[in-house]
């Protein structure tokens, strides 16, 4: 269980990192990583 939240956060730090540059960008990113926890 550990190991697959430490991946899906590795996995949303690079994303948000490689879109940071526009806040709906970041906005989206968020949105799409919370649907994928839920």
């Amino acid at each position: 269980m550990n190991n697959v939240i430490r991946q899906r956060l590795g996995r949303y730090v690079r994303k948000t990192c490689s879109f940071s540059k526009s806040t709906v960008n970041h906005i989206k990113v968020t949105g799409l990583f919370c649907k994928n926890i839920i």
